[in-house]
């Protein structure tokens, strides 16, 4: 992991480690690491906060200068709306379709993370941006970007883990958040916002957390707030800005959307990316350690095609996970290792990591990648109910397609094919390759 040495990069002046009471990524040393606020169109909120906390890594790593761009990050949230594949505009899974969500009027951070992982985006403002008709979804002048890490946290009941969202503030940039808006738990007069957990209302609104200051007075009981980050235009809050509290019911706290950090964004290299699980994950396989995804390679005619990385999901944190890709499968035993890569994923979310060696593809020879995980299961991808715009009341059915021979979990008596389980479930598990 790269930990604080991103800080340095920015020249933060923090020793390791070491939390401020207050902190604003508006201002570290003198450098803005936040981008500019925007005033959101339709239910686009969750689109906003994942570009907020996506445009922040950008400006903390200095990738989007590096690569050429100029001024400050400015990513297409309606690009990721329109075709995030979950609703009634596209869904690579079932097409044509006539189900799933409405576009502008729904969506979540596991939704933009099921579009990230798989490549579709993201792209520049200047490249897909448009509300009233879908941008193109692909064109070769687009500048994608890949999200390599999406990881979920947990402040904790007692704020236990709180410090373990600073810090991923400090080290990777804005921090994708929620809440449950509603005037009743907004001060307009402090600009501050306060959901006590005794509330039975579910998250409806995304936003983005840029710093925090322990001692800052809100309507809870005790001192400490989130400093956030609205798509509402600058004319809201404080120049678009307001605090939510560290005890607010949702923010830091739920599951899905409390606090998701978008790290290590970097400018998309890969030429092809191997999936199955095309709305990313929708469930877990408790109990099951090792699964597997069969792919068949594409090749190329301009030369090697190399799979140099795989993408997986982990559902609890510090998990050990050990990658392997191997070039045989009989449906009883993997035989013929090309590759591997062992490590520790500290927080549950999606993952990208780089093998040991790079794996030649020949095209139409199939390969297998094997993820074996310690704790929490594997995640993977079926036809599900998802939450129209978070909590907002109403669900629809996404519907997802899986094909026998595709997906594999191992059993005290043996492999078994996922579809068995699950007629339109697969493994979320991906490889990355390069033409070279």
């Amino acid at each position: 992991m790269r930990k604080l040495a991103l800080l340095a990069s920015v020249c933060l002046a923090l020793p390791c480690y070491s939390l401020p009471t207050t902190f604003d990524l508006r201002d570290v040393s003198g450098k803005k690491l936040v981008s500019a606020v925007k005033s959101q169109s339709g239910g686009t909120c969750w689109t906003h906060g994942t570009m907020a906390a996506i445009e922040g890594n950008l400006l903390l790593t200095g990738a989007w200068n590096s690569n050429g761009e100029t001024g400050e990050p400015n990513l297409a949230e309606y690009h990721l709306d329109w075709w995030n594949g979950f609703n009634r505009n596209y869904n690579a899974d079932i097409a044509p379709t006539t189900a799933g969500l409405t576009v502008h009027e729904g969506g979540d951070y596991r939704v933009a993370a099921a579009y990230l992982a798989r490549g579709g985006g993201v792209v520049r403002d200047s490249d897909g941006q448009s509300f009233s008709n879908a941008p193109s979804q692909t064109s070769a002048n687009y500048h994608y970007y890949f999200v390599r890490d999406i990881e979920w946290f947990d402040s904790g009941p007692n704020l236990e883990n709180i410090d373990q969202l600073k810090q991923a503030i400090t080290e990777n940039g804005v921090m994708g958040t929620a809440l449950t808006w509603s005037s009743s738990y907004y001060n307009s007069s402090k600009n501050t916002f306060y959901q006590p957990a005794s509330s039975t209302a579910d998250p409806n609104h995304a936003v983005a957390i840029v710093g925090w200051d322990d001692g800052k007075i809100t309507q809870a009981s005790k001192p400490g707030a989130w400093l956030a980050k609205n798509s509402w235009g600058s004319d809201w809050g404080q120049g678009g800005y307001f605090w939510i509290s560290y005890y607010d019911k949702i923010t830091g706290h739920h599951p899905q959307m409390g606090a998701v950090s978008f790290k290590n964004t970097e400018p998309m290299h890969f030429n092809q990316v191997y999936t199955h699980d095309y709305h990313g994950w929708r469930d877990t396989k408790a109990g099951v350690t090792q699964a597997v995804n069969k792919f068949i390679g594409k090749g190329s005619d301009h030369g090697r095609e190399l799979l140099k990385s795989v993408g997986f999901y982990t559902a609890a944190d510090n998990v050990e996970y050990s990658v392997k890709v191997y070039n045989s499968f009989d449906g009883t035993q993997l035989t013929e290792m090309l590759s591997i890569k062992d490590g520790i994923q500290a927080h549950q979310g999606f993952h990208t990591v780089d093998l040991n060696f790079p794996v030649v593809l020949a095209a139409g020879d199939d390969f297998y990648i094997s993820v074996e995980l310690s704790s929490g299961g594997h995640p993977f991808d079926k036809t599900s109910d998802v939450p129209v715009l978070l909590g907002g009341g109403t669900r629809t059915i996404v519907e997802s397609k899986a094909n026998a021979g595709e997906s594999y979990y191992l059993t005290a008596s043996g492999w078994k094919d996922l579809t068995k389980d699950e007629a339109s479930a697969n493994f979320c598990i991906k490889g990355f390759s390069t033409m070279e």
